[in-house]
C-alpha cells in the first residue's frame, strides 16, 4: 500500500482541488474506507489511493497514454484485482452527443453492478465529492449537485446488497449518509422529491 501512495502523491503532484492538493481527496477517500468501513483488504485500499490516477493521468502512466495501457501498466505494478477496481471507476472519455452527466451516472450504475468491491471505493469517492460541495461556492454548486443527486438512490440501494463485502452496520451507517447528502444536494437543486426522501432514518 505505500508503493500506492507514492505512485498517487507523485501522479498527482501538481493538481489542485480548490484550496488544497488534490492527492488529499485520494488519501482521504482511502482513509475512509480503512477507518470508517473497516475494509482490511489491501487490494481496495490500494484501489482507492489511485482511483484517478487513470482518468487524469493515463499518459504519465503508460508511454502511449491510453486508459487500457495505463490501467496494463497499474496491474504490472499492483496486480490485476486493483488495476480492475480503478477500471471500474474511472469515467470512460465524453461520448459526443450525450449528455455528460448522464454518460456518469450510466457508467457508473454498470460498473458497479458487475463489480460489489469497486461500490466500497466510488461510495467513498462520492462521499467526499459531495462533502466538498457543501463547501463550495459559484455557479458550478447547482451543476455539481444536480450530476451527483439522482446517483446518491442508486448508490445506496447497491450498497446494501447481500454481496457488497461491508459489515451490515457500516452499511447502514454508509444509508444514512447517503440518504443526509441527498437531502442536501435536493435543498441546492430545489428538488421536493429529494428531501422527502431524504427524511428517513436511512433504513
Amino acid at each position: 500500500m505505500l508503493a500506492a501512495l507514492e505512485w498517487m502523491a507523485r501522479l498527482h503532484a501538481g493538481d489542485r482541488r480548490q484550496r488544497e492538493p488534490y492527492s488529499c481527496h485520494p488519501l482521504r477517500v482511502a482513509i475512509r474506507i480503512l477507518s470508517h468501513y473497516r475494509v482490511a483488504d489491501a487490494d481496495v485500499a490500494c484501489a482507492a489511493l489511485l482511483h484517478d490516477t487513470v482518468e487524469d493521468h493515463a499518459a504519465e502512466l503508460a508511454p502511449g497514454g491510453s486508459r487500457r495501457e495505463a490501467l496494463a501498466a497499474l496491474a504490472g505494478q499492483f496486480g490485476a484485482p486493483v488495476a480492475a477496481l480503478v477500471g471500474a471507476v474511472t469515467n470512460p472519455p465524453q461520448v459526443t452527443g450525450v449528455d455528460r452527466d448522464e454518460q456518469y451516472r450510466a457508467h457508473v450504475t454498470a460498473s458497479l453492478e458487475a463489480c460489489p468491491q469497486a461500490r466500497v471505493v466510488k461510495v467513498s469517492d462520492l462521499t467526499d465529492n459531495a462533502a466538498g460541495l457543501f463547501h463550495t461556492t459559484g455557479e458550478s454548486l447547482p451543476r455539481r449537485a444536480a450530476k451527483y443527486g439522482p446517483l446518491l438512490p442508486v448508490l445506496r440501494e447497491m450498497v446494501l446488497r447481500a454481496d457488497t463485502p461491508l459489515s451490515g452496520d457500516v452499511k447502514d451507517m454508509i444509508a444514512r449518509q447517503l440518504d443526509k447528502a441527498g437531502a442536501r444536494l435536493a435543498a441546492i437543486t430545489g428538488d421536493t422529491a429529494g428531501l422527502r426522501a431524504g427524511d428517513g432514518d436511512g433504513r
